[in-house]
């Protein structure tokens, strides 16, 4: 299977908080489409230092991820972000990759929108059980 890459929508959720309660106005919610890598055995999702400096998303903490070639590397984990896929919503956090890295969209907010990898359009669709609203685990 070949990398598979999807268009996410990315977007402040302080902000839909201040639309919602008129401190800001609609078209001020910082938000962003990102053609982003999607990759399942990734737990998180990890956004670029640009990504997060434009939605302006908050320190959470530091934490250690196992890469690829089996190193530990300590990153910044921001958050929440609020992640859309075609009818599709989910929040988590997101580490944070240095300067214009590629992000990717791990499993956690996969689930979370139920949505799955087509293996032999190698694409990301939501799931055709249930393609009006994400039904999730709950074993």
């Amino acid at each position: 299977m070949g990398l598979v890459y999807a268009d996410i929508e990315l977007v402040n959720p302080w902000d839909l908080e201040n639309a919602r309660r008129h401190i800001i106005d609609q078209d001020e919610i910082r938000h962003i489409n990102v053609n982003m890598l999607v990759d399942s055995g990734a737990y998180m999702m990890a956004i670029n230092e640009n990504i997060q400096e434009y939605l302006d998303l908050p320190f959470v903490e530091k934490r250690k991820a196992v890469m690829a070639d089996s190193s530990v590397v300590e990153y910044d984990v921001v958050g929440p972000v609020q992640v859309r896929f075609a009818n599709r919503k989910a929040v988590c956090n997101a580490f944070v990759l240095k300067g214009d890295t590629e992000p990717l969209l791990g499993a956690i907010p996969m689930e979370e929108m139920d949505v799955l990898i087509h293996p032999l359009r190698q694409e990301l669709i939501v799931n055709p059980e249930h393609p009006n609203y994400a039904v999730l685990k709950m074993k």
